[in-house]
């Protein structure tokens, strides 16, 4: 599956994405926030796509022509979610390497991917997460009309060994609807 918009391309990862995601994937800046550590090599990278990045609904973020993934953005659904969800919701998680930040790339790329599961997959909810002192992935959320629905005081990390307080935030297809259409779908 191949998701676009007017300045992205969002695509299944391909082993050649290993440079690519260690350039962005090592900055500290990056993953802690999000909640895993720093990729070390190029190595870790690949290992990391062809493991985790490697199922349905997780799509490398691209720029333009380039074709370069300086991202990652996913619409996981049901058990398969971190979030106790049923089948019929997703949970929207992602990262975007520092360059691109404060561009209006990640808010292009959830509407994208909230659009497919709302339009094409008809999901009736989609939740997003972001860890207490995240006020990018919080601003990014609310732009795109994400509210949140509860907090979480001590949620286990296990990438990171830590506990953190979790914003857990969602949208029904009902307010995506409003928002988009004007009017409430069934």
């Amino acid at each position: 599956m191949i998701l676009t918009t007017e300045r992205l391309t969002l695509r299944p990862f391909r082993e050649s994405d290993a440079a690519d995601v260690y350039e962005y994937a090592k900055d500290d800046r990056v993953g802690p926030i999000a909640g895993w550590p720093p990729h070390t090599s190029i190595a870790e990278s690949q290992e990391v796509i062809n493991t985790i990045f490697a199922q349905d609904g997780v799509f490398a973020i691209t720029l333009g022509e380039e074709d370069r993934a300086i991202g990652l953005i996913s619409l996981i659904l049901g058990a398969k979610s971190n979030f106790p969800i049923t089948e019929s919701e997703g949970e929207i998680s992602y990262w975007l390497g520092v360059p691109f930040w404060g561009k209006g790339i990640m808010p292009e790329a959830i509407r994208e991917v909230v659009r497919y599961g709302f339009e094409d997959l008809r999901l009736v909810h989609i939740w997003s997460g972001f860890y207490d002192g995240n006020a990018k992935s919080k601003i990014a959320q609310e732009k795109c009309g994400f509210y949140e629905h509860h907090i979480e005081e001590h949620k286990e990390n296990t990438f990171m060994n830590d506990v953190r307080i979790e914003h857990i935030s969602r949208m029904t297809r009902d307010e995506w609807t409003m928002a988009n259409y004007g009017k409430v779908s069934f």
